[in-house]
């Protein structure tokens, strides 16, 4: 591999790490509750995060990601953690080997290698990780290296604020003052957070 590439494994493994634990936190009340993606329930996000992870499995083990639906239906209220922890390490397994990340994939925004779809994957968990947390009241303090290494990725590939109805983001907003890496994270992609009032 380039040296030049940054191996996205430790950030993606860390990611998830904390997507688990904060999965791990979801009351069956809650799951009906709004998130900042208006068009997701908690309920939704979950099955969005668990498809997610699903498809970039697939994609690590050599398979069609793209035949992966980017939600799954049938899991319990209560089975949401399980449900995440199983398609978490299946795709740490898949992308243990090294060859995977120069390997060309297909994911939806075009053929890429390997790296960069993990790289992109990364991005798209902790944000929905935060929308997660936002939904949930911060339950979880938020480990800020994730979000680092996901805002650096959202700034490469969405160079330009505005942003096209083909994009699946939002045109950026400006981060309030003082924002951590989540709220500049959340930012660039277009996110505001839930209004507590």
């Amino acid at each position: 591999m380039d040296t030049n590439v940054v191996d996205p494994r430790p950030h993606y493994r860390r990611a998830t790490e904390q997507a688990a634990a904060l999965i791990a936190t979801v009351e069956p009340g809650q799951l009906t509750g709004p998130t900042p993606c208006a068009e997701f329930d908690v309920r939704t996000l979950l099955s969005h995060l668990v498809g997610g992870t699903l498809r970039i499995a697939v994609v690590g083990e050599g398979g069609d990601g793209l035949a992966v639906h980017p939600f799954v239906e049938g899991v319990a209220d209560d089975a949401w953690a399980d449900a995440y922890d199983e398609v978490r390490e299946r795709v740490l397994k898949a992308w243990s080997p090294d060859e995977r990340l120069v390997a060309a994939v297909r994911v939806p925004w075009g053929e890429v290698p390997g790296h960069a779809a993990l790289s992109g994957y990364t991005m798209e968990l902790v944000t929905h990780t935060w929308d997660l947390a936002e939904a949930l009241g911060h339950p979880l303090g938020l480990d800020p290296e994730p979000a680092g290494f996901a805002l650096a990725i959202a700034r490469r590939v969405l160079p330009d604020p505005e942003r096209d109805a083909d994009t699946p983001f939002a045109a950026a907003r400006t981060a309030p003052e003082g924002s951590d890496a989540y709220g500049q994270l959340a930012a660039w992609l277009g996110r505001e957070p839930l209004s507590r009032a």
